[in-house]
């Protein structure tokens, strides 16, 4: 068990009233060099692609909205993530007890912005998609300090809350509600992003 019940119920419950919730040094620091090592591994192997928007037919890349790389992430394939994965696992059994969600998909890539890179406002739901219900992120920028950008800024309610890319620092929100975008970064960031899904990941681009 990475974290005690009442934990997880203490971030489930400010999931539910805020639709949004941030935890600090949600992994650890072994966890966090690890990812981070094979962060390095694939980019030397040049496995990252450019990132796009939409789904399936729409699947556009437009580095003025969107200026990510990313890797897709294979709980089989992708070994050194394994202790990731059990925590997501871990999550994701929370949410299933606590908010009485069952969401049995999920999808997770390893993101980089390179320097002058960002992201519009978006919802993270596609609009003939509705398969993603709880965003995932875990930030993986050591000495981040305010000037190197990229902050992740969220609108709700007339207001934008600001949430610096710290890492290891967890941001979780509905991925239908909260609508957000990913500030020009002047510095290379770093991320792992993710979905937990309503249905399983290759059903949900049939059942939408």
């Amino acid at each position: 068990m990475f974290y005690s019940d009442d934990q997880w119920l203490s971030w489930m419950d400010e999931l539910a009233e805020n639709d949004y919730v941030i935890a600090d040094n949600f992994i650890s620091e072994d966890l966090y060099q690890s990812i981070m090592q094979y962060f390095a591994e694939l980019e030397q192997a040049d496995k990252l692609n450019k990132a796009g928007i939409g789904a399936q037919q729409d699947f556009t890349v437009k580095a003025e909205i969107r200026g990510d790389f990313i890797y897709w992430l294979d709980e089989s394939r992708d070994q050194p993530m394994a202790p990731f994965f059990g925590l997501m696992e871990e999550l994701n059994q929370s949410l299933r007890r606590f908010c009485y969600l069952s969401l049995p998909g999920s999808e997770f890539h390893l993101a980089k912005y390179p320097a002058g890179s960002h992201y519009h406002r978006h919802l993270d739901q596609f609009q003939e998609r509705s398969n993603r219900q709880i965003t995932v992120l875990i930030y993986l920028n050591k000495n981040w300090k305010p000037g190197n950008g990229g902050e992740l800024v969220i609108y709700k309610d007339d207001q934008e809350i600001k949430v610096e890319p710290i890492a290891k620092r967890l941001l979780l929100f509905k991925s239908d509600v909260i609508e957000h975008e990913v500030l020009t970064t002047n510095v290379p960031r770093y991320s792992l992003t993710g979905w937990l899904l309503k249905q399983p990941a290759e059903v949900g681009f049939l059942l939408g």
